[in-house]
């Protein structure tokens, strides 16, 4: 099933590549900037501090009308009402979530290889994460980047949305939609940007030339 969210500009928060600032205040740039979905990342924040930074996230995008989606944590997506969760391939089950979060939420699910992608064909997803496109250093322990050609790949063997992450910038962003994705996902091109806003903006234009706004 596929729930209505448009991903074509999709912000993975990074506390520590934010240059020192409030996440909410990244997120709310990017906002002004054109962002379309933004996923709140807290890999080493505590839970309670986790579920804190959601629901003030939530205040603001719910503003905008922009879905919050919460990275790994079913418990935090649910207990902060986020409108989704995104997944790697080291948690928990496509069922908890869907069971817990309901049919309205949306789910995403990293793939590193065709294989994971071929693997997930047939869950109940909403996209999938394509990490990483391009080499870069804001994720560590992936595997070899997939390039274009293995995104076109991908493109042609699976039915579901693909959100491209992993050293996108507005240097090869349109490369990257052409292959296939339908939308970016943008870490540290937007948290460390010295104006949030204005890299948003650049990387909207950018997409709506590729991808209108979906009716």
């Amino acid at each position: 099933m596929s729930r209505r969210f448009d991903p074509r500009l999709y912000l993975v928060t990074d506390r520590g590549l934010s240059l020192g600032r409030p996440i909410e205040a990244v997120v709310e740039a990017a906002v002004r900037g054109g962002v379309t979905a933004v996923q709140l990342r807290e890999k080493s924040s505590p839970p309670d501090e986790f579920l804190k930074s959601a629901a003030r996230l939530k205040i603001v995008l719910d503003r905008a009308e922009i879905p919050l989606i919460i990275n790994d944590s079913v418990e935090i997506a649910a207990a902060s009402g986020a409108a989704g969760v995104h997944l790697g391939q080291s948690d928990t089950s496509i069922m908890e979530p869907r069971r817990k979060l309901g049919p309205g939420a949306i789910i995403g699910l990293s793939v590193e290889t065709l294989e994971q992608a071929e693997a997930a064909a047939g869950l109940d997803l909403d996209y999938l994460g394509v990490s990483p496109v391009f080499s870069t250093p804001t994720k560590k322990n992936a595997g070899p980047a997939w390039g274009l050609d293995g995104l076109r790949h991908l493109r042609a063997r699976t039915r579901f949305p693909l959100v491209a992450i992993g050293g996108i910038n507005a240097s090869n962003a349109a490369s990257v939609l052409a292959a296939g994705s339908d939308g970016l996902a943008l870490v540290s091109a937007i948290c460390s940007a010295p104006d949030p806003e204005s890299a948003a903006r650049e990387m909207r234009m950018i997409i709506d030339r590729f991808r209108p706004r979906p009716s």
